[in-house]
């Protein structure tokens, strides 16, 4: 975005108005006298709506979250469900995570919903954010939000708006509550609540999700007196859910990693809180293989995002990807649909199209419906409400995230958390286990092998960096990865496809987002896009072989690996 300096100090010079409090004012000031490389991060465009809402730095500026970004937002959302639902008493659910500043930033929230006239049910403590989409429909809610910033870093906080199905907004709603909110200046913005209209909320919502949780999530396995779990919850907020969820399905040798149980928005033990990266649950690991436990499993700060860990085939603890966690948990509840005889044909999976491309394989073996959406579990919320006539089994995409049934409308790391366990202890109790359970999905459907690259590129040099690079690829797109010829170009920017061997063009029937996919002739498949929630662009690879034995799982995979490596090598991204 090309703003000069003296727009953006005019812009600045806006919040030294006094609608705005002194120590914002002050704060100001400085950066317009003493920080101009600040002033220009924190002023050179408004903060906007991305994959999983608003996420950004804390501090002062039109590009920070502070009480006055949120403020305003949450003026406009109220002039918008006001507009959508006339003469109704509108209710909105409010959830926060273990991050500074996300207990205050909850209560101004509250309180610019209530000045507006609208019921609000607070949570007393923090949260999980599964727990706060459960609440919307829950209390009958129009809308909910949650404050966290999920796993970002801890200058992070943000902004995640729910609506009365208890998914995440979608287009067209998203943009017209944009439109809404852009309408509007800081002095719009009613902070002083009305009276009763504030009512806190806990153990009685808590009580009904652990409850959904259960029986959602379990399914009466076997072999649980005989299965250990070590749990880390990344000093975030699962603590308040896992372990009792465990509890009451029947699961008593749950080990805490205590280090990491005190929910702390500085995330001392780790770099990042994360469970995508292997250091965030080293920690939980060190304790398996201390207790000789089964299983590892450890969430992200708002506990939407899993991390598990399994003994392999030699005993050694490892670290599941996304993709290997999400075709495990999928075909195990397709397999219990199946005993219980309820595959009749109106019943889908669903994953998103970054995700790895067994998930339509399993749907093609179990004689499902595969649904297919852009990157976020919105998408995958908005499936269920878009066919109501049909039965979500479950679903789920490579960044860590899972959700069974239909009764959370976001990414669940309690509930899946809890089937993970199941799968484990039914597994064991068979003498197989997890690891060996996916090793089975890889000699029956294909052997599929996917890495992530995400490479990070701060502020508006940053984002013009991934801006190049996206337009380079759609400019000059590669014509093969690893000599095998791309013959397929999605870009959903502009909803189009090319058959490169045919020549046909063709329209996505899906929304317009900022990502490419390219695919080859024998199975390979590489996407790009621009993350919605933090400053990277992230590249997907998925890459096809064939395991005729579960002993040949380490050799076959070091072939695959090698594959990708040569691809990262081709375009310069290794």
């Amino acid at each position: 975005m090309n703003i000069s300096l003296d727009e953006i100090k005019e812009k600045a010079s806006n919040w030294l108005d006094d609608i705005f409090d002194a120590e914002t004012r002050e704060k100001v000031k400085n950066l317009i006298d003493t920080n101009e490389e600040e002033l220009k991060e924190s002023f050179y465009k408004n903060l906007e709506f991305g994959t999983g809402g608003m996420r950004g730095t804390m501090g002062v500026g039109t590009n920070r979250i502070n009480r006055y970004t949120l403020g305003k937002n949450t003026q406009g959302l109220s002039n918008y469900l006001k507009r959508t639902y006339p003469n109704q008493e509108l209710k909105v659910a409010i959830a926060y995570d273990c991050r500074h500043n996300s207990d205050t930033l909850a209560k101004v929230v509250a309180e610019v919903f209530a000045a507006n006239g609208i019921k609000v049910f607070l949570f007393s403590e923090l949260r999980p954010t599964p727990e706060l989409s459960f609440a919307v429909k829950h209390l009958d809610c129009h809308c909910g939000v949650v404050l966290t910033a999920s796993h970002n870093p801890p200058e992070y906080n943000g902004y995640k708006v729910y609506w009365t199905d208890g998914g995440q907004i979608v287009p067209p709603q998203d943009r017209e509550i944009i439109e809404e909110i852009e309408r509007l200046d800081f002095s719009d913005i009613k902070f002083e609540p009305g009276a009763g209209k504030i009512e806190l909320i806990d153990k009685e919502v808590d009580e009904a999700f652990f409850k959904a949780s259960v029986k959602n999530g379990s399914i009466g396995a076997d072999g649980k007196d005989d299965f250990s779990i070590v749990f880390t919850s990344l000093h975030g907020t699962s603590i308040t859910a896992i372990p009792e969820v465990l509890k009451r399905a029947g699961f008593k040798n749950v080990h805490i990693v205590d280090e990491q149980a005190e929910p702390d928005g500085d995330f001392p033990t780790v770099k990042s809180p994360n469970p995508e990266e292997p250091e965030a649950l080293k920690m939980a690991i060190d304790k398996a293989d201390e207790l000789g436990a089964d299983m590892v499993i450890g969430t992200d700060p708002d506990s939407d995002r899993l991390g598990i860990a399994v003994r392999d085939t030699e005993g050694k603890m490892q670290l599941l990807n996304g993709n290997q966690t999400m075709v495990i948990m999928t075909r195990f509840l397709l397999e219990e649909w199946k005993k219980a005889d309820k595959i009749n044909g109106n019943q889908f999976i669903a994953s998103t199209i970054v995700s790895t491309p067994m998930m339509k394989e399993l749907a093609d073996a179990y004689e499902v419906e595969y649904k297919e959406g852009l990157t976020g579990f919105k998408w995958i919320a908005k499936m269920i409400k878009d066919f109501p006539h049909q039965e979500f089994i479950g679903g789920g995409e490579e960044s860590f995230g899972y959700m069974v049934g239909d009764f959370v409308r976001d990414k669940d790391a309690v509930t899946a958390a809890l089937l993970a366990c199941e799968i484990g202890a039914q597994s064991k109790s068979i003498n197989s286990s997890f690891y060996k359970e996916l090793l089975k999905c890889y000699t029956e459907y294909g052997l599929f092998h996917e890495k992530l690259i995400s490479l990070t590129k701060k502020g508006i040099s940053g984002a013009e960096e991934i801006r190049e690079m996206m337009r380079s690829f759609r400019e000059n797109p590669p014509q093969s990865l690893n000599g095998d010829k791309v013959v397929r170009i999605e870009d959903y920017l502009d909803s189009s496809y090319r058959n490169l061997k045919t020549g046909k063009r063709g329209v996505l029937d899906m929304p317009k987002s900022n990502v490419l996919i390219f695919y080859t002739e024998n199975g390979t498949k590489m996407a790009a896009r621009p993350s919605g929630t933090e400053p990277k662009i992230k590249f997907y690879f998925s890459v096809r072989g064939q395991l005729e034995e579960t002993t040949q799982y380490d050799k076959q995979k070091k072939k695959l690996e090698a594959k990708i490596g040569k691809i990262l090598d081709e375009l310069d991204l290794s």
